[in-house]
């Protein structure tokens, strides 16, 4: 069975790899194991230990303490974390478009965005 902050750290495993428009293989590569097991950690199929973290921290330039963020308590990741919406794929997708435009012309979508949120 899963362990909820497997889930929750291997979420942020992926998220910081999208963000950094990083392949399964490419980060496999940079901590030398098969890209499966970037699979398997994750999906939190499988727990990663303390070592292996800081391999990956390193690759993806963060500090160890990133895959906890959004872990407030125990009792909340034995409930379950479902609220992390940058887990989703599409809403990472856009953030990274969203940076990518310059930022006069991201200001006045944003505006946009607050406005038509507003409406709805």
């Amino acid at each position: 069975m899963k362990h909820p902050v497997d889930v929750h750290v291997g979420k942020r495993v992926r998220h910081r790899r999208w963000m950094l428009g990083m392949t399964q293989q490419q980060l496999a590569e940079k901590v030398g194991i098969k890209f499966q097991q970037i699979q398997k950690y994750e999906t939190g199929m499988n727990r990663i230990s303390a070592s292996r973290l800081w391999d990956i921290a390193e690759a993806l330039e963060v500090p160890v303490s990133f895959f906890f963020e959004g872990l407030e308590s125990r009792h909340e990741a034995l409930d379950g974390i479902d609220g992390d919406i940058l887990a989703d794929k599409e809403a990472l997708m856009l953030v990274r478009s969203y940076y990518a435009i310059p930022e006069a012309q991201r200001r006045r979508l944003f505006d946009l965005a607050k406005v038509l949120s507003d409406v709805a």
